[in-house]
């Protein structure tokens, strides 16, 4: 039976216990519908996301500074408990300073074109007067709907609505307790809560549930009630993240329909910058801060920063979510304003190389990345090579080149290369935004070639001699896709945005084991762009496996790195050095996993 008779005969059982689901767009709508729904997404590229709530008041995390024990979902096995201290922070949670239509104005002044905020997260708080629960922010000294203030200023200032909603709850007694069948009929009263008393909502995002059984959920009741009150609504992909058999007793999905629905509209990278994806659509969500909420008065990430982080999102295809945590009284930390203040102003000068364009045609990388509008193709540079900028050939002709600053720039377009060269005092921090015009617009979804460089010269490392190599992981972990290991040492890229995936350590390696000692001259590592758990990567090298000599330390964190692999004999570093081992590792105080794309060993087999 065919993918679409499978969906039909989903639908009718569907239909056959009452759920309507003709409304639901990732089942029914056709191409030019989702194009239609998901254009104000692709447009905006720059979102706020706000984690806020009684948790600030002891600058404790979110949702995970609460230290009572989580059954049926982290630790299974530990009777449910609570944190006498984080669960009466709302009794001590009064945000007199909390104006709405201020936050709305600082977003928009800082270029971002729709706000998220948390409406319950993991602890179970509602900020929002949910006819539900008691435990809520109209039960504490506050005693105003935080939600309503929020949506009432988005609407007044033309603002898109993001309303989040985490479906994980480890305070309610109901969460996960034998079917789930109370506790899955409440959340989704708060969701029709939130849908039905704010006006119109154009972002639902969820976070999570738990208990991996599919059948605790009735997604398709979720799903057919939120597009009932909202047809246009955009859904990420988190509505049933973490359901899905680990174990025999654990069952998958009712049916291929609801695995579909809950996939949603876009898929959300978090805390890192989204691999390049031009044929999806997907938005990382990444904090300002040293977490998602506030953490006091230091800590914040750098202006420039921020604004690589914008422009990688961008080239690559997705959106940027930038999170805030606003103080208790609900205000800004001085840090997150100077950072939302220049990303404003540079978006005031180089915002028509943002808005509205759409990633490729050129992969990015550490170089930078390109975006297209039209007939205009900009070149986001953030790292120049010592002579011009050189690319694959460029399928449309170039009639004129600029930066955005109004400087000429040379180009060369043959039908072997196209290059770029600005004059350094003419280039830009933290990136340098060029504008090229071309005879045709460029098509949606083409991706070339990167930049080359002379890192790039691979040929001059001799051939790959890791196809054949065997892998060995510190430790394993439920992200890990055993089916990716044999893609790390191939050339090809994993499907799932990493080859493998370690569990949480404070010294987590992999062994690449090359069958015999060969001269290695070179290993080029690819990782995610901006994939901060792998800041300091050691490479080291061993003939048997037993002593290691280290060979490299990554200075910084980079999507691909190029290191030649050398050793000292008379006086110089040759190039090459036998070895059967290579061990890639991190260290640090805190644990946390590695995970890489890509792993290619070149050198000369005997």
């Amino acid at each position: 039976m065919n993918k679409a008779c499978l969906l039909l005969v989903a639908a009718l059982v569907l239909n056959a216990r009452g759920v309507d689901l003709a409304a639901v767009p990732q089942l029914h709508e056709t191409p030019p519908q989702r194009d239609a729904r998901m254009q104000w997404f692709r447009d905006a590229k720059f979102g706020m996301f706000i984690h806020w709530g009684p948790c600030s008041v002891g600058e404790k995390e979110i949702g995970w500074g609460r230290e009572g024990n989580r059954p049926w979902d982290i630790n299974k096995q530990a009777p449910r408990s609570s944190d006498p201290v984080y669960d009466n922070y709302y009794r001590q949670f009064n945000p007199t300073n909390y104006n709405a239509e201020a936050w709305v104005r600082f977003a928009q002044e800082s270029g971002m074109k729709y706000m998220v905020l948390i409406c319950k997260h993991h602890d179970g708080f509602s900020q929002f007067d949910s006819k539900l629960t008691d435990y809520k922010i109209t039960a504490g000294p506050y005693g105003r709907d935080i939600v309503k203030q929020f949506a009432d200023a988005c609407h007044k200032h033309g603002m898109r609505l993001g309303l989040y909603y985490s479906t994980r709850d480890w305070y309610h007694p109901d969460y996960l307790i034998g079917d789930n069948a109370k506790y899955d009929a409440w959340y989704r009263g708060q969701v029709e809560e939130l849908l039905s008393n704010y006006g119109a909502v154009d972002v639902m995002w969820f976070d999570h549930v738990g208990g991996r059984d599919w059948g605790k959920w009735k997604f398709d009741e979720l799903f057919a009630m939120m597009y009932r009150l909202h047809p246009q609504l955009l859904v990420n992909d988190r509505a049933a993240r973490f359901c899905g058999p680990k174990s025999p007793e654990d069952r998958g999905p009712a049916t291929p329909e609801i695995q579909r629905m809950t996939q949603g509209d876009f898929y959300t990278p978090e805390g890192r910058i989204g691999s390049m994806d031009v044929a999806r659509d997907w938005e990382s969500c990444i904090h300002v801060g040293k977490g998602w909420s506030y953490h006091g008065e230091e800590g914040f990430k750098g202006p420039e920063d921020c604004i690589k982080m914008l422009v990688s999102c961008t080239t690559g295809g997705g959106n940027l979510l930038l999170n805030f945590g606003p103080r208790p009284d609900g205000t800004f930390a001085e840090g997150e304003a100077q950072v939302a203040r220049a990303m404003g102003a540079w978006l005031k000068k180089y915002g028509a190389a943002i808005y509205g364009t759409r990633g490729g045609p050129f992969h990015n990388g550490a170089w930078g990345g390109s975006c297209h509008k039209g007939d205009k193709l900009f070149l986001h540079v953030l790292q120049w090579p010592q002579d011009a900028l050189t690319f694959e050939p460029l399928p449309v002709k170039v009639l004129s080149a600029r930066t955005l600053t109004g400087t000429a720039v040379r180009y060369t377009q043959t039908d072997n290369a196209f290059s770029v060269q600005v004059a350094a005092a003419d280039r830009d921090a933290p990136v340098t935004v060029i504008e090229l015009t071309l005879g045709q617009p460029v098509a949606d979804g083409v991706v070339l070639g990167g930049a080359q460089g002379p890192a790039e010269n691979l040929a001059a490392f001799g051939k790959i001699i890791s196809a054949n190599a065997k892998l060995e992981l510190s430790s394993g972990s439920v992200h890990d896709r055993a089916s990716e290991h044999e893609r790390l040492f191939k050339g090809e890229k994993p499907r799932s945005g990493f080859a493998f995936h370690t569990g949480d350590e404070k010294n987590p390696w992999i062994k690449i084991d090359l069958g015999s000692v060969i001269t290695v001259k070179a290993v080029v590592i690819e990782n995610r762009p901006h994939e901060g758990r792998t800041k300091g990567l050691i490479l080291s090298v061993s003939s048997d496996g037993r002593t290691w000599e280290q060979v490299w330390q990554a200075p910084q964190v980079e999507a691909r790195w190029v290191v030649p692999v050398t050793q000292f004999h008379a006086g110089v570093d040759a190039p090459g050095r036998p070895a059967r081992f290579l061990k890639l590792e991190t260290r640090g105080e805190t644990p946390r996993p590695m995970l890489l794309q890509r792993c290619t060993v070149y050198g000369e087999e005997p």
